[in-house]
């Protein structure tokens, strides 16, 4: 059978048939080949440098050219013994500030004022002395792009200082004529900028100005008596103030105090009588002696500044010479620099309280000697008034008390003590 053609077909149809076969695989191979292709490339377009153009045309290049903000420190980085009002400054041209941020090395923040139009910045009040302090500030121009500056900087250390004494104490309850008083150690030329670096608040809310006696005193006060029961916090803020030339604050704490009941004893001087007021209501009227008629008790309005249970009282340091000089006053309590007191009388017969003006200006009151007994008025007094009490007298045949003469300031109008 080996050569010989197949059953029943025609000689040579054998070859005729195998070239048939050989087209048909060929076209199967080609066509898979195809499908592959366009499988793994997609559309043929896709694969196209036109389709490869198209894919990344809504791709946004980055901006890299250099913003037109520029912005300036003042003192320059690094500088030292900055004066503490005045030197610091940021600014921008070609853009407008977005950030500006001071603060000393402990991070406390410096507040500033950012000009309307963006391009300065300004602290709001004076730096502190002897401190570093970092600036960071960024500023964009019209396209947003940003540019930034960052320095440092030290402030002066003074050579000289001056620090304020204040009553009333921190932690204190007073009475309702208790105004806020601070001695500098030095004269001040410089007032604004020091009253500017205290901040004296009340709450409840009430209007407080300050009022300066001399160059040396600034007392705060609202316009009536304090409301029983305001809490008062006073911020010294005096760190770095320049209160005269080449002389600055080194003061920064805060301190408060309660006002507690009111009460406002008025002393009539004609009458021999003090009508003791509380929180609106009389609670007490006690018979007094005040100044004799050739050494008259001051009028006017005036706030206990100290009580002292005993104390020595001599003519000579009020200008009486040596008129009288007793060393055991009991229950005495200030109401002038000067040397008025309210005060325990022992040495005056009881007929006096009532009746007579017999003392040298004091209003004094019945006691015994040892101030022992609780029951006299002198006693009572004492140990029903607080610190900052108001004590008025009237009808006396003398001047009103000057307001720097203690912490009388109640003596001047409104509109005196904000002038």
């Amino acid at each position: 059978m080996n050569g010989q053609p197949i059953s029943g077909a025609p000689a040579g149809t054998g070859r005729a048939r195998r070239g048939r076969r050989g087209p048909g695989l060929l076209t199967l191979v080609l066509g898979a080949l195809l499908l592959l292709v366009t499988a793994c490339g997609g559309s043929a377009d896709a694969g196209t440098p036109g389709g490869d153009k198209a894919g990344r045309a809504g791709e946004k290049t980055a901006d890299t050219t250099a913003s037109e903000a520029v912005v300036t420190v003042l003192p320059k980085d690094g500088a030292d013994s900055v004066e503490t009002s005045g030197a610091l400054k940021v600014t921008a041209t070609g853009g407008k500030l977005t950030t500006v941020k001071v603060a000393d090395a402990e991070g406390h923040e410096v507040k500033g004022t950012l000009a309307t139009n963006g391009t300065s910045w300004e602290p709001e009040r004076h730096l502190a002395a002897a401190t570093k302090y970092t600036v960071h500030a960024v500023a964009a121009d019209a396209e947003g792009r940003e540019s930034a500056k960052d320095t440092t900087f030290s402030t002066l250390v003074p050579q000289n200082t001056f620090i304020g004494h204040y009553t009333p104490e921190d932690g204190s309850t007073v009475g309702v004529g208790m105004p806020v008083s601070i001695n500098f150690t030095r004269g001040i030329t410089d007032p604004a900028a020091v009253e500017k670096a205290i901040t004296v608040t009340a709450e409840p809310s009430v209007e407080i100005a300050g009022h300066w006696f001399g160059n040396d005193r600034l007392d705060f006060r609202p316009e009536q008596y304090w409301a029983a029961g305001t809490k008062v916090t006073v911020r010294l803020d005096l760190d770095g103030v320049e209160g005269r030339p080449g002389v600055y604050g080194k003061q920064a704490k805060s301190f408060s105090f309660t006002i507690g009941r009111s009460q406002v004893s008025t002393v009539d001087a004609s009458a021999h009588r003090m009508k003791v007021v509380r929180d609106g209501k009389q609670i007490k009227d006690i018979p007094i002696s005040a100044g004799a008629p050739s050494t008259t008790t001051y009028n006017g309005q005036m706030v206990i500044s100290e009580k002292l249970k005993v104390t020595r009282m001599n003519g000579d340091t009020v200008g009486f010479g040596g008129e009288y000089d007793i060393k055991d006053v009991p229950h005495a309590m200030r109401l002038s620099t000067s040397g008025t007191f309210i005060h325990g009388n022992y040495w005056g017969a009881s007929s006096i309280f009532g009746t007579t003006n017999t003392s040298h200006g004091c209003v004094g009151l019945r006691d015994v000697r040892g101030g022992y007994d609780g029951a006299t008025p002198a006693a009572w007094m004492f140990d029903n008034s607080l610190i900052g009490d108001v004590v008025i007298v009237k009808n006396s045949k003398d001047k009103t008390i000057q307001p720097d003469n203690g912490l009388n300031g109640w003596n001047m109008s409104w509109s005196e003590w904000t002038a």
